[in-house]
């Protein structure tokens, strides 16, 4: 239907068993845009997982962390946590894109007056700043979104949770990349997406 790439997610079972699901997507599909979020696991481990599967000729394109480990209460030069997972990416190999999560739902609570400071951080420590709303589906203040765009400059700015036909427009002029799963499900149904709704929400995002 259009889509630009896809994100693969371990939502029911622990990441070890995501990996041979991983190696069949791409031999199935080897020109398929291919992202992967490992849940409740940072780019500690994930890197190496990815260069690993890089070694093997299993090349992923991009890994989305839930939580980037930015933390706005200290200076840009004293993140030390988001800066050694840099590290292990540039000495795992892998050299795909990386979305970080700031003030990301369901980690830690990021205050309103720190979201500008929060997204000028992370725009140091990974290739794509991605943030969200306070839940799964639920789509964050248009004013939390500009906020992140100006503080990003020139980073990429991603939406991961609450994007749907009626509200894509609005966001657009503020975000590079949508991450749509909630908002284009058949009624009812979290794994299933409904194919309509995708497309219409793809015609929209292109206009």
């Amino acid at each position: 239907n259009g889509c630009k790439g896809i994100f693969l997610i371990n939502h029911d079972f622990p990441y070890p068993q995501f990996i041979p699901l991983i190696c069949n997507i791409r031999e199935r599909f080897p020109q398929l845009w291919l992202g992967v979020n490992f849940l409740g696991i940072t780019g500690h481990i994930a890197f190496p997982i990815l260069g690993t599967l890089k070694s093997k000729g299993i090349m992923v394109d991009a890994y989305w962390a839930d939580d980037a480990r930015i933390n706005e209460k200290l200076a840009i030069d004293k993140q030390i946590e988001a800066k050694e997972i840099l590290n292990v990416k540039t000495n795992s190999g892998w050299d795909g894109l990386y979305f970080g999560g700031t003030a990301f739902k369901k980690q830690r609570k990021v205050e309103v007056e720190d979201y500008s400071l929060a997204a000028s951080i992370a725009s140091d420590y990974m290739d794509i700043v991605t943030t969200s709303g306070v839940a799964t589906g639920q789509a964050p203040n248009l004013s939390k979104v500009k906020i992140f765009r100006k503080a990003c400059k020139s980073t990429p700015l991603a939406l991961a949770s609450g994007t749907t036909r009626k509200n894509a427009s609005i966001y657009a002029s503020y975000v590079d990349i949508f991450m749509v799963a909630t908002g284009i499900n058949i009624k009812g149904d979290f794994y299933n997406i409904e194919t309509k709704a995708l497309r219409e929400l793809i015609n929209i995002i292109n206009k």
